[in-house]
């Protein structure tokens, strides 16, 4: 990964030639998540788009013409921010309804609204945490399990792997091995006490995620991984959530 160069709110730093990850510095950590951006032949990938606290699409170089095809991990507020900016949206067919509104008990928006330290910097004068919004941004397409995701030259595979929300879902290019995990798995801090986390679940997709192929894995939060260091974080959720295992 090339070194992070921040701009006037977004930073951007080069994971590969075709791959660019955007974060948001000045957002407090526990919502400053990675946005990833590839780039295909017929069609370019963006992964989940931030908190929407500034524009994003301008901070997104592709051509004029090419799609772009905008997936959502989940519907979370670190992750659909600026959803509504792109004209090609998908995501989870188990949360499509709600792109709609974009509730902020859906979203968790709320949360944000009397975070301590929200931003570090101002993103306009006057702006304020508690005026935070997010915009409707209806899906163009609904993902289910096993549905392609096709940049031209490259073609992903939809993973439904639920736990940390219940549409969480994934993208993995089984040629490459390329894996967009989301807030599935990061090298991080793994949330599942939210209202809508699922404990089981979630041993259950950490247990999936014991066997994918994966060769690099670009995840929602914290840097990127490979499939050792995939292996020992699922399985150190699994030994910490052992009752949930055990149970299943």
């Amino acid at each position: 990964m090339g070194d992070l160069v921040v701009g006037d709110w977004f930073g951007k730093a080069v994971a590969d030639p075709r791959t660019t990850m955007l974060t948001e510095p000045f957002v407090h950590d526990f919502v400053r998540a990675n946005i990833w951006h590839l780039k295909g032949r017929d069609a370019d990938l963006l992964v989940d788009t931030g908190m929407g606290i500034c524009p994003l699409a301008p901070e997104i170089d592709t051509p004029a013409g090419k799609p772009l095809i905008v997936v959502a991990t989940h519907i979370h507020l670190d992750h659909v921010g600026s959803l509504h900016e792109f004209p090609l949206r998908m995501g989870s067919r188990i949360s499509a309804a709600q792109f709609d509104g974009m509730d902020d008990a859906v979203t968790y928006a709320y949360m944000f609204h009397n975070l301590d330290g929200a931003v570090s910097k101002l993103p306009a004068p006057g702006w304020k945490a508690a005026d935070y919004r997010i915009l409707s941004a209806p899906l163009t397409r609904a993902l289910d399990e096993g549905d392609v995701v096709d940049l031209g030259d490259r073609k992903f595979r939809v993973l439904h792997l639920p736990g940390h929300s219940p549409d969480s879902i994934a993208l993995f290019d089984e040629t490459d091995g390329l894996f967009f995990a989301g807030d599935t798995i990061y090298d991080g801090m793994l949330i599942d006490d939210l209202p809508d986390s699922d404990r089981a679940a979630y041993c259950r997709t950490m247990q999936r995620l014991l066997d994918l192929p994966i060769r690099i894995g670009h995840g929602g939060h914290g840097p990127s991984f490979d499939a050792v260091r995939m292996r020992e974080i699922a399985s150190a959720y699994l030994r910490r959530r052992e009752r949930y295992v055990s149970a299943l």
